[in-house]
């Protein structure tokens, strides 16, 4: 079984070798178009090195597409707008997690309050909870893009009113934070509570004019039991999206297209991105999912959402630095 196995691999390795010796460069040419790329060549062959890292992302994509077609894996990859990209300029570019040294956490759930039989499923995108996808661009502000999530969820909840709130508000006056250079979810939601609330989207467009006029107040934040997988479906369930920190160092994660999404070597213990759970689910074959609303715009992912693997050892750390605002 196992030789078969392998046989089938080669042949399929074979195939994919020959099948990019004729349409790489065809590929490639596409691939810019689509994502608006041009390289000026001002620092020697720029082309020609991203060309390199787009070539060896595509056929790491391929490559491990031909396994899942073998049911080596339970999730997908494709090529999207960070394929002339490395995974360690990714990290640098377009993460931005920062954990304060001295967090002062307090969890929420007593044991009184959990919760032993939960829904099967819970996705607020069909609640009307969830804004669009958002792009947070070559800035470590995908902290500010998760505390406005979850700030959006809780106001749909208490208000009936779904609302694009600004990142760009936080970035600009999360003093605690660093902007562009990184933050934390709990400090942003501090500011919202002192602050008196942040403005929406409109009135502070992303990369905008800074306004005067606030919206969407916050009383304070809960930080959920670290870890606790369990302790995260319950908050889910009893307060709607929640901000939580991911490794998305893995070109695994880069990539991924479809699936439910499981990659061992993510690290839950190495996080340094911050994200929107906004739901969770069980497929056909069984596979438990938590819903995930990246904030690296629907070119990513599965229109800019991923199927991470749920009661999985607490895949990539997402239960270690789990919170939501009060409203």
């Amino acid at each position: 079984m196992l030789s078969c196995l392998c046989m089938l691999l080669l042949l399929a390795s074979a195939a994919l070798s020959h099948l990019d010796e004729a349409t790489l460069d065809a590929h490639w040419e596409q691939w810019k178009i689509t994502h608006k790329r041009e390289y000026n060549g001002l620092v020697g062959d720029e082309e020609g090195i991203r060309r390199a890292i787009w070539e060896k992302n595509m056929r790491m994509i391929q490559a491990h597409n031909e396994e899942a077609a073998l049911g080596i894996h339970s999730y997908e990859m494709g090529m999207n707008h960070l394929g002339d990209m490395t995974s360690e300029e990714v990290v640098e570019k377009m993460t931005g997690l920062q954990v304060p040294l001295n967090r002062d956490y307090t969890f929420t759930l007593a044991l009184d309050d959990r919760v032993s039989k939960l829904p099967k499923t819970i996705d607020y995108r069909k609640k009307g909870m969830v804004t669009s996808v958002k792009n947070q661009g070559s800035c470590g502000s995908c902290w500010a893009f998760s505390s406005a999530g979850a700030l959006e969820g809780q106001l749909a909840k208490q208000s009936g009113q779904l609302l694009d709130l600004s990142p760009q508000n936080l970035v600009d006056c999360v003093k605690e934070n660093d902007g562009c250079g990184g933050g934390y979810m709990t400090n942003a939601f501090r500011y919202i509570q002192e602050n008196g609330g942040i403005d929406s989207w409109e009135a502070y467009p992303y990369v905008g004019e800074v306004r005067s006029r606030r919206s969407t107040q916050c009383k304070g934040y809960k930080e959920i039991p670290m870890g606790d997988e369990h302790a995260l479906a319950v908050a889910l369930f009893k307060v709607g999206p929640v901000s939580v920190g991911i490794d998305a160092s893995q070109s695994s994660f880069q990539f991924y297209q479809r699936g439910v999404y499981y990659d061992r070597n993510c690290n839950k213990d190495d996080i340094n991105h911050a994200v929107l759970a906004v739901g969770y689910g069980v497929n056909s074959k069984g596979k438990k999912y938590w819903i995930i609303k990246n904030s690296w715009s629907e070119t990513w992912g599965n229109q800019g959402y991923i199927m991470m693997a749920r009661n999985r050892n607490n895949l990539c750390g997402i239960a270690n630095l789990a919170s939501y605002p009060i409203m």
